[in-house]
């Protein structure tokens, strides 16, 4: 449902609180309470039906009839069984936004012939449009505008930290937590078990309306990934996001779904997911608050590589220790530093090496000398200070000398001041001066490896990647789809072997060659083509599901014979393997059997790779060591499509595969990017066919040849629903221009960023003023990224491309549209190159968008023209648009109804101002 009426949470001017009374157990006068002490200017009522005059000073009524005027936010604490009427009343009476904090045990019990609590309360908001956030929520709490509506224990400081989570416990303890560390916020919300307003929801409101420096994110579960996603993705492209998620463990997963094939545990797919979003993930509420300190006070890291600097080798090596065994790297001096380490008046263990141990008689002052040598190698990119009291260097004293001299360290300084007593000022002193301090070397070495992944999560997250090195065309899709239509509609939600082939191969995924038989005297005919050792599987409805094992994984190969040389041989074994299963499992038809020659030699690295599906995420792919012989779970790394190479590279470098790689290959960088091109592959085929439910190749043999699939199965399922939208290959279109041009128009793509970088340098200075509105002669990295990492579940952009005669390809113009969060309203921007003006591409553009906004149920087009911009105010006349003169912007806006509203709430939230 987006954004529509949040305002009225976080900026009401009158408040009723439902529910509220003077007793001691009373929610709704703790509520009206908190508002008191936090300063709230505006009006609060409390409406409770016993009578009372006032609650807590503020007046009270019978009824929400009776209320003096519409509030903006209603605060609900009646009991459970009221609330579908309660909620129903206030959005009869106009009310927008309604926080309830009751909760109970009976909320999903459903009675006989009536609804649960819970979905009676959604029909009743969903009947007048207004917006629920509860139950079972804390409340919200937004200090800068002196608004407490919660049941808070402790008042709160402002800040700029938004803090949004799911437990309304744990918000209080969150609190607690902040104002020990001293953080403010500037939003500090919790969901509860909300029928309406999600977590995704008051993302998208604090991304585009809050000043807000980071976000805390607290997650309990997922209900629509999609919408989470996209949400995520957006705000930690403009904002440092933090995530915590309970439920980690099997134990603790309260969510009831079912398990995701081939994944023993589910909580390496929420890694995925925050790692695709640029999202630091931490394990802890301590690490949570240690890491939103460094990332906030710390400079972007260019690398990781740790330089540290103590007064003792023991605590050095507890930091080293937690930095080596968290993949982060000890710093290589360069001879220059070395040499000048070894020149100082230094008390070193390991002259001249890293870490720097300045020995028990180092002074305030012989740190800082050594501090600004080693913050000048150009090979380190953060220093630790690791600092025990001594009598010489006080930790106080240390640290002011510390503080006092920073600007002459050119690099990140963390500090660590081990002990309680002297330590407190120390660590007071440098958290006032904006350096980041931590009571252990280990809590500081594991706040700069957030550091480490945030940076890399962001370049994954805004670079560009290089071209795909593979795209598939309409007839290998309905060549595939067709097979599995033919599998479905005979009652079958598998592919066979040999089906399962033909789909491999389709898409570009080498397969070892086979013969599939049904009977000994066709194995026998099939095994006197080959004149090497052959393998021969029994292929039945048991082993053509993906990621099925068993506890004993090398048992797998029960069905399986090998090096078998002779037609007599290969016979007998069709009729063995053939009576062994209709033994073992009387009821299982036997489908076929695949005769393949032996796949030994070539110094093969056996790997796995396939799609699954969980029940949360969609799609998800996955890659790792392979083989029948050994717990293939053990090394299974896994990431969201769709996939380009450098997301791929990035899962692939995670994995004992590319270390294995690496460490005996004779040309590692072929081989990994081989691994990587199968992966682009599998996505782009979770991509295209919808009902593809799991894929598993195992195993995938990697030598000097290539990757080969020897065994494989597929399943089907019901069309798969994406976490993030994958690219619309169904929206590319050829057309033929006024001038007899051949173009393609098709959605843009993150590969396009060359195309985009060619595209500008050939527009005039007056096209680049009409498009942004003032000159931009050249794009950035992050220009590009945004440009052309677009999420298609919210933005679209269609580009029109032409193939020169050298094979090559130009960008011609390109039409963008950003939808709000709701779908209500999209706003666009067009621009055509200056030389292929005239020939009817702007229009073609703009009809193409119009076309696909209407087809996603979008209500309105808006678009900002510059006033001398003729020829654009001409096109949007002849396209239908109403322009008006805007005078605040000094513009003209164009806008073009394009659907019209289906529901009460789209009619309020078009006529409103935006929110």
């Amino acid at each position: 449902m987006g954004t529509r009426f949040l305002r009225h949470f976080f900026e009401p001017r009158t408040v009723a609180v439902v529910g509220a009374s003077e007793k001691a157990h009373s929610i709704g006068g703790l509520v009206i309470r908190n508002l008191d002490d936090a300063g709230f200017g505006g009006s609060v009522w409390a409406v409770n039906p016993k009578g009372y005059a006032t609650v807590f000073g503020h007046p009270c009524v019978s009824h929400i009839r009776d209320l003096p005027e519409t509030p903006d936010l209603a605060v609900v604490a009646s009991p459970p069984h009221t609330l579908p009427k309660v909620i129903g009343q206030l959005g009869r009476v106009g009310v927008k936004a309604a926080l309830v904090l009751s909760a109970g045990s009976h909320l999903d019990d459903a009675q006989a012939g009536h609804d649960s609590i819970r979905d009676r309360m959604l029909a009743a908001a969903r009947e007048s449009g207004i917006r629920v956030l509860g139950p079972e929520c804390m409340g919200l709490i937004v200090p800068g505008r002196k608004l407490n509506a919660s049941y808070a224990s402790q008042p709160v400081k402002a800040g700029k930290v938004a803090y949004l989570g799911q437990s309304g416990m744990l918000g209080n303890a969150m609190i607690d937590w902040a104002a020990g560390r001293g953080i403010g916020f500037s939003h500090l919300i919790t969901v509860g078990d909300s029928v309406d307003v999600m977590l995704p929801d008051l993302l998208d409101y604090i991304n585009q309306y809050a000043p807000t420096q980071a976000i805390l994110l607290h997650l309990e579960r997922i209900q629509d990934a999609l919408h989470f996603m996209t949400a995520l993705r957006d705000a930690s492209r403009h904002r440092l996001v933090l995530a915590i998620k309970s439920g980690r463990t099997p134990e603790s997963d309260l969510s009831n779904l079912p398990p995701t094939p081939g994944i023993a545990n589910r909580d390496v797919v929420f890694d995925a997911a925050f790692s695709r979003a640029g999202v630091v993930r931490v394990n802890d509420s301590d690490e949570l608050f240690d890491a939103l300190m460094t990332l906030s006070q710390m400079k972007p890291l260019k690398g990781d590589r740790l330089a540290i600097v103590s007064n003792g080798l023991g605590p050095a090596m507890l930091a080293i220790d937690k930095l080596i065994s968290a993949g982060g790297r000890l710093a290589a001096f360069s001879e220059k530093t070395h040499d000048a380490l070894c020149a100082g008046d230094f008390d070193m263990s390991k002259p001249g090496e890293n870490p720097v141990d300045l020995g028990g008689n180092a002074t305030p002052e012989t740190f800082v000398e050594a501090l600004e040598i080693v913050a000048a190698d150009p090979g380190v990119d953060a220093v630790l200070v690791v600092h025990a009291p001594t009598r010489l260097a006080p930790s106080k004293e240390t640290a002011e000398a510390l503080i006092d001299s920073r600007r002459r360290f050119r690099r990140n300084l963390l500090t660590s001041w081990m002990g309680l007593e002297g330590a407190l000022d120390a660590r007071h002193a440098c958290s006032v001066a904006g350096i980041p301090t931590y009571v252990s070397p280990e809590k500081a070495v594991k706040a700069f490896m957030h550091m480490v992944d945030y940076q890399r999560v962001q370049a994954l997250l805004q670079e560009t990647p290089p071209s795909l090195p593979f795209a598939t065309t309409s007839d290998i899709r309905a060549e595939c789809r067709e097979l599995i239509q033919q599998a479905k509609a005979e009652g079958r939600d598998s592919l066979s072997h040999s089906e399962t082939a033909r789909v491999l191969e389709a898409y570009g995924i080498p397969v070892a060659p086979g013969r599939y038989v049904q009977t000994p005297e066709e194995g026998a005919a099939a095994a006197a083509r080959f004149d090497c050792p052959m393998a021969l599987k029994v292929v039945h409805e048991g082993n053509c599901v993906p990621f099925r094992y068993r506890r004993h994984p090398h048992k797998l190969s029960a069905g399986l014979l090998q090096d078998l040389v002779t037609p007599e041989q290969v016979a007998e074994g069709v009729a063995q393997l053939g009576d062994k299963v209709r033994e073992k499992f009387p009821d299982t038809d036997i489908r076929e059997f695949c005769l393949q020659p032996m796949q030994r030699g070539k110094h093969s690295l056996q790997v796995c790779a396939g799609i699954t599906r969980d029940p949360v995420f969609g799609p998800i792919i996955v890659f790792g060591i392979g083989g029948y012989k050994v717990n293939v779970l053990a090394d299974r790394q896994v990431a969201l499509p769709p996939l380009n190479m450098t997301l791929a590279a990035d899962v692939v470098g995670r994995t004992h595969a590319a270390r294995l790689i690496r460490e005996h290959s004779s040309d590692p960088e072929r081989d990994l990017d081989r691994l990587c091109e199968l992966l682009v592959k599998l996505s782009q085929m979770a991509s295209d066919l919808l009902e593809l439910r799991g894929l598993e190749l195992n195993p995938l043999l990697l030598n000097r040849d290539g990757v080969i699939a020897v065994d494989f199965a597929m399943d089907l399922g019901s069309p798969a629903r994406f976490a993030i939208m994958p690219y619309p290959e169904e929206l590319r279109e050829w057309v033929t221009l006024k001038n007899g041009m051949e173009v393609e128009v098709r959605p843009i793509r993150a590969e396009d960023a060359p195309l985009i970088t060619s595209f500008h340098t050939q527009l005039s200075e007056e096209s680049i003023r009409f498009r942004y509105f003032h000159n931009k002669s050249d794009l950035t990295q992050r220009d590009l990224s945004i440009l052309s990492h677009i999420n298609y579940d919210r933005q679209m952009a269609f580009i029109a491309e032409h193939q020169k005669t050298d094979g090559s390809k130009e960008m011609l113009g390109v039409v963008r549209v950003w939808n709000d969060p709701d779908n209500i309203r999209t706003e666009f921007s067009i621009i055509v190159r200056d030389d292929m003006k005239g020939q009817g591409l702007g229009s073609l553009l703009m009809n193409k968008m119009i076309a696909y906004c209407k087809s996603v149920g979008t209500l309105e087009m808006i678009g900002k023209i510059m006033v001398d911009n003729h020829p654009m105010r001409a096109l949007m006349k002849h396209l239908g648009f109403r322009c008006r003169y805007n005078m605040e912007e000094q513009v003209v806006d164009a806008v073009l109804r394009l659907n019209e509203p289906q529901s009460e709430w789209q009619r309020h939230r078009l006529e409103s101002l935006p929110d």
